[in-house]
């Protein structure tokens, strides 16, 4: 498997994390601009943490870990642009970044799952 530091889905996922911390940088709202940092900076962190414990399994579950948060960050920013805490459009745009993430990060579990197959 690469270094952390080359998959794609890590360094995607770093990148939205930056720059939803980027935009919410003026949000009056601490509580639910913590939310969404929160959640977004735990996509790349999750994945980091499972890739580096050595272990198909172990990766296989902090990746499902990490795809939660995709959802649960997504369901963050529909309501935050439904508050108006987030323009429409970039709104959009992270949702679908955040959609295609976790469509990224199931292709990794489903990877993990067939060499933990061809191991039994």
């Amino acid at each position: 498997m690469d270094a952390l530091e080359n998959l794609e889905v890590w360094k995607r996922s770093c990148r939205l994390s930056v720059e939803l911390y980027q935009a919410l940088s003026d949000c009056k709202d601490f509580g639910f601009r913590d939310q969404v940092t929160r959640s977004a900076l735990s996509v790349p962190s999750n994945i980091a943490e499972g890739y580096e414990r050595d272990s198909t399994r172990e990766f296989s579950r902090f990746l499902k870990i990490a795809k939660g948060s995709c959802g649960e960050l997504r369901t963050q920013l529909y309501i935050g642009c439904e508050a108006g805490f987030i323009n429409a459009a970039s709104g959009t745009q992270f949702i679908r970044e955040a959609t295609e993430i976790a469509r990224m990060i199931q292709g990794l579990i489903k990877r993990c799952r067939t060499m933990l197959d061809d191991l039994e």
